[in-house]
């Protein structure tokens, strides 16, 4: 997949580990949008964020006099700007359906993944949601047995959601059990063999390269 550049005059705040900036940043390779990434260190956060942002958080994205914050706000922004290729479908019921997707990604799997990654809570309450959140992604993958991207013919903004979150396993301590699930494990390498996925990724990132 070639990335055509489009001409912007956006910065993005990100994080270089964030798995909710890395599908922000999906969104824009895909889109192959030109923008100025500030690497956001979140012990030393720059004094503007604050200004931008009233929860003093990544990602926020900045186009002109537009300040946007919250990924999958800023990412249907970015569909809607850049309508090519698009990332959401066209017809209403669909895209809602998708953004049900998302919310139930979310709801479901985000919540166990940055309480992992935080790694906050007693070890025991960790490991339950290591089980639960490896349970959940376990059970998706029939899904692609019949579809190539989740529960899409098309690559979506689902799929930007779920990939950083994929990539991340071998951080979060889960290991898929590989007859089980091969065709969400093959799922995953069509989303990590994509150009834009490549493009997205920061040297942390890089370094959290799964074995899938």
């Amino acid at each position: 997949m070639g990335v055509v550049t489009k001409r912007s005059s956006m910065t993005f705040f990100s994080s270089p580990e964030d798995h909710y900036s890395h599908r922000v940043r999906i969104v824009l390779a895909e889109k192959g949008v030109t923008v100025d990434i500030v690497d956001v260190d979140g012990n030393n956060k720059p004094e503007d964020l604050a200004s931008l942002n009233p929860y003093n958080e990544v990602p926020t994205l900045v186009d002109r006099e537009l300040t946007l914050y919250q990924s999958t706000v800023i990412m249907e922004y970015l569909d809607e700007r850049f309508p090519h290729p698009p990332l959401l479908p066209v017809y209403p019921v669909a895209r809602a359906q998708s953004r049900l997707l998302i919310h139930r990604v979310e709801r479901d799997w985000c919540g166990h993944v940055d309480a992992i990654l935080a790694g906050e809570e007693k070890e025991a309450s960790l490991n339950k949601r290591r089980k639960e959140l490896r349970e959940a992604i376990i059970a998706t993958a029939p899904i692609f047995s019949e579809l190539p991207y989740f529960m899409s013919e098309e690559f979506t903004l689902v799929d930007c959601v779920v990939a950083p979150i994929l990539w991340r396993l071998p951080a979060l301590g889960i290991e898929l059990p590989a007859k089980q699930v091969k065709p969400l494990l093959d799922y995953a390498e069509r989303l990590f063999d994509r150009d834009a996925f490549q493009a997205s990724l920061t040297d942390a990132e890089r370094e959290l390269r799964n074995p899938l």
